[in-house]
């Protein structure tokens, strides 16, 4: 202590930054010296501009620790997305949508597509844009959401689950469709539906058309009764083209996948 006691003023200030933790700051604070020291810079704005880009790094940590804590499988946003490789998708209307206009009238989305169009793609990246819009938003695939409301139900705490996930601004559920959904499951859907239903917005992906989902769902009415729900208010974006993964393979190699 004696010894930081007795360094310059300038030690003193780059050790006082860094046990702060203000690391742009502190690395910025060289520069800032010789600036106010050549006079292209007074003291003022010498700090206000050292504060801005600390507040800048603060705000972009706390951005990428909500978008983990979300969910998400892997960011990517609508500048990612290759709109001339899946040209059935309606780019204004998807652009339209990550304004978040749909969120304030708890409207839903539904992405409608065969694996590897970019349903997921395009779910994520609306999801980020509310993130960043200070939206509360959780991402699950349909068969963890499923399971997790079922673990819930064997412990006796289904209601605090069923609230946790309808509390969120804007629930993501990827790949309903992939496996089927027993009764049980299916009930447990229709309820965080029903939970959720002119409350909260709600994006769906699937590989699976309205029609084919009393098949996913084991029973036509629990999956009509879900249909409805998530369809009353709601965005359909159905996405036709091929697999964007396949799409570096050749086309003989695609017909024996």
């Amino acid at each position: 202590m004696g010894a930081l006691s007795e360094s310059s003023p300038y030690m003193r200030a780059r050790a006082n930054l860094s046990e702060l933790k203000l690391d742009r700051m502190c690395a910025a604070m060289p520069d800032y010296v010789r600036m106010v020291a050549d006079g292209e810079r007074d003291f003022a704005q010498a700090v206000a501009e050292m504060t801005q880009a600390e507040v800048a790094a603060r705000r972009e940590r706390i951005m990428r620790q909500r978008i983990r804590s979300s969910g998400f499988p892997y960011v990517k946003t609508l500048a990612d997305f290759d709109w001339s490789f899946q040209p059935s998708v309606p780019r204004a209307k998807v652009e339209e949508l990550a304004t978040l206009r749909f969120m304030d009238g708890a409207e839903n989305v539904l992405l409608v597509g065969s694996p590897g169009v970019g349903k997921t793609h395009l779910a994520v990246a609306i999801g980020i844009e509310a993130v960043k819009a200070g939206r509360e938003v959780r991402f699950t695939d349909c068969a963890r959401l499923v399971e997790d409301l079922k673990d819930a139900s064997s412990r006796g705490i289904l209601k605090n689950r069923l609230k946790y996930y309808a509390h969120s601004k804007l629930l993501v559920v990827d790949e309903l469709g992939y496996l089927d959904i027993d009764e049980q499951g299916a009930d447990l859907m229709f309820q965080l539906v029903s939970t959720r239903y002119e409350q909260r917005s709600t994006i769906i992906t699937t590989n699976v058309g309205i029609g084919g989902w009393s098949k996913v769902f084991g029973d036509e009415v629990t999956a009509g009764a879900i249909a409805d729900r998530v369809c009353h208010h709601c965005t359909l974006i159905k996405i036709t083209g091929r697999s964007y993964r396949l799409k570096d393979l050749p086309a003989d190699k695609r017909r024996e996948g």
